[in-house]
């Protein structure tokens, strides 16, 4: 296996966790600010307060953008299998 292809594979696979991670942790790391100014500017310190919210973005995110995100996953892993001649030879 020639380094340059381990070096593509390995971009490759960070570009497909980036894009999957960001649509559940971008909306999680909106709403926990939102809440943190909420929280310093009236003075709560309760904890579920923050996580509650977080969970449930997540929860939405999760199911409006699962699919594409299990498809997106797919698709990199069956390209992945389909380039192993490729990649020994």
């Amino acid at each position: 296996m020639q380094p340059e292809a381990v070096l593509t594979l390995g971009q490759q696979m960070l570009e497909v966790t980036a894009l999957l991670s960001a649509p559940l942790l971008i909306p999680a790391l909106i709403v926990g600010l939102l809440i943190g100014m909420f929280q310093a500017a009236t003075q709560i310190n309760e904890m579920t307060l923050s996580f509650i919210p977080k969970l449930v973005v997540v929860g939405i995110a999760l199911v409006l953008l699962g699919s594409w995100m299990l498809t997106t996953l797919v698709s990199f892993t069956r390209e992945l299998y389909m380039s192993i001649p490729n990649l020994i030879g």
